[in-house]
């Protein structure tokens, strides 16, 4: 007899929470993507670069929702002193972040050498980059993206994407510091 009346007090104690718990919000259509921008890694990968980048003002963000799978995580490793030095965030986060960011300041990143590592429909890509604040400007900030992506028989997507910046006692790896007149994909 106690069990069913613990189970009884349990439901009865639980109902009204999950009650007030509210409904989440309403799934959005996934945005329109361009077939030529996810049709190989290096077009998706030259995409994500070319969407974030430009003068200060607003960047296409549906451009950017479209290259990602669903319930993808972009993740920086931070450098403040935290229980947990890294940064995770949805695409709809990062635009949240970095949106107010690029309406004031000029933005630009590119790859300096995509090192993919490809099984099946699932790559791995080790793309280091350089940040400036204009196109022929020297950069102010080089580092790694480390992105996840996987095919589905018709397209890439952007499933996770990891990045930390170079330090002085972290320089990137010699095998990716340097580029030639384009992006090198090894």
């Amino acid at each position: 007899m106690k069990p069913i009346a613990l189970a009884i007090l349990t439901i009865t104690l639980t109902l009204p929470a999950l009650a007030q718990t509210p409904a989440p919000p309403p799934a959005q259509p996934a945005p329109t993507v361009n077939p030529s921008d996810v049709k190989s890694i290096d077009s998706i990968l030259t995409a994500l670069y070319a969407v974030i980048s430009g003068p200060a003002g607003d960047r296409d963000w549906n451009h950017f929702r479209s290259l990602f799978a669903k319930d993808a995580r972009l993740t920086s490793d931070t450098k403040e002193s935290a229980d947990h030095p890294a940064r995770l965030m949805s695409p709809d986060e990062y635009i949240t972040l970095a949106g107010g960011y690029f309406k004031s300041h000029a933005f630009y990143e590119n790859a300096i050498v995509n090192k993919v590592d490809r099984f099946g429909n699932i790559a791995q890509v080790f793309s280091s980059y350089e940040s400036r604040n204009a196109p022929n400007e020297k950069p102010f900030a080089r580092g790694i993206n480390s992105i996840q992506l996987f095919y589905d028989q018709n397209r890439w997507y952007v499933l996770s994407i990891l990045w930390d910046e170079e330090t002085p006692t972290n320089p990137l790896p010699a095998n990716l510091a340097t580029r030639t007149t384009a992006p090198v994909t090894q």
